[in-house]
């Protein structure tokens, strides 16, 4: 009998995958579902991502701090991503709705896959080097709505907040 169990539940974490990789990018389930379980797998990476940003502005070692300490869906090895990752989840075509404005109060839609719900430009854990290579006081954040890294001083925050995921650093 545990081996039938043991078969449906993974019968069932296959179908949710299945499902996952042929939702539309503007499916309002999707969003719903992303919400309810507070978290989305990428078909394409399998990078599990937190179902939304930390919703305050942050500078970027507060984003490190915020994800490295996160703990949710039973999971605490949470970290900030990085540029590449990031650039991997904008689709110009997919409309996640979210907020933005000064307050985090303006309905905004984002051009991001699974649903996220975002509140903001997004921190990247990558950050700018010297001529040297020593770090600089300069970290790298991606726009959702225009699709494109910038950077930023690292003790700056605001419209910067912090979209946590786990998994693969590839």
């Amino acid at each position: 009998m545990k081996c039938l169990t043991k078969v449906v539940r993974i019968l069932l974490s296959v179908a949710v995958l299945i499902a996952e990789a042929q939702s539309p990018a503007n499916d309002p389930g999707l969003k719903q579902e992303t919400q309810a379980r507070g978290y989305w797998v990428d078909p394409s990476t399998g990078l599990m991502w937190a179902g939304k940003d930390n919703g305050k502005d942050v500078t970027w070692n507060k984003a490190m701090k915020y994800c490295r300490d996160l703990r949710s869906v039973e999971y605490s090895d949470w970290r900030l991503a990085n540029m590449a990752e990031l650039q991997g989840i904008y689709d110009k075509t997919a409309n996640a709705p979210g907020l933005a404005g000064k307050h985090d109060d303006v309905p905004t839609m984002w051009h991001v896959k699974g649903n996220l719900f975002l509140t903001a430009y997004e921190w990247s854990s990558n950050y700018r080097t010297d001529d040297r290579g020593h770090p600089s006081g300069y970290a790298y954040y991606f726009d959702f709505n225009e699709g494109k890294p910038n950077d930023e001083q690292k003790g700056y925050s605001t419209f910067k907040h912090a979209l946590c995921v786990r998994g693969s650093r590839k």
